[in-house]
């Protein structure tokens, strides 16, 4: 590892490992990696550089709005569709083509509509079959 050469008083210079180096063995493996890094950072003069300047913060994923003014489709086809029923197989039709891979926050809605056109379609099952018999 790394290895100072020291000065005496007396102009003679003596080989002087560290600690570490000396009982590199003993001591943990991410204690080894820590001092490495720090004899990396003394040889360059522990200066760090500036990768982004701090006023290029970026937007993450999801810190837009969802769609259908900001509730997302889901739960805008879940909520629109006790007045018009279409909307929560075309919700059903969404979830299962995996839409919410798009936008995981759209996974609640889509489900929500998906339980709710089924019970519709076992509703309207139930009325048929008392309608004809």
């Amino acid at each position: 590892m790394a290895e100072n050469v020291k000065e005496r008083g007396d102009g003679n210079a003596e080989l002087v490992k560290s600690m570490g180096d000396k009982h590199a063995s003993v001591i943990r493996p991410t204690a080894r990696y820590y001092s490495a890094i720090k004899d990396a950072m003394v040889c360059g003069k522990g200066r760090y550089t500036l990768v982004k300047d701090v006023d290029d913060v970026e937007n993450g994923a999801y810190d837009k709005p969802l769609p259908c003014f900001g509730c997302g489709i889901g739960w805008f086809s879940f909520l629109l569709g006790f007045v018009f029923p279409f909307l929560w197989y075309y919700a059903t039709f969404l979830y299962f083509g995996n839409y919410y891979r798009k936008d995981p926050r759209e996974r609640a809605g889509l489900a929500a509509s998906a339980i709710t056109a089924m019970g519709f379609s076992l509703l309207l099952l139930v009325i048929v079959v008392f309608r004809w018999f």
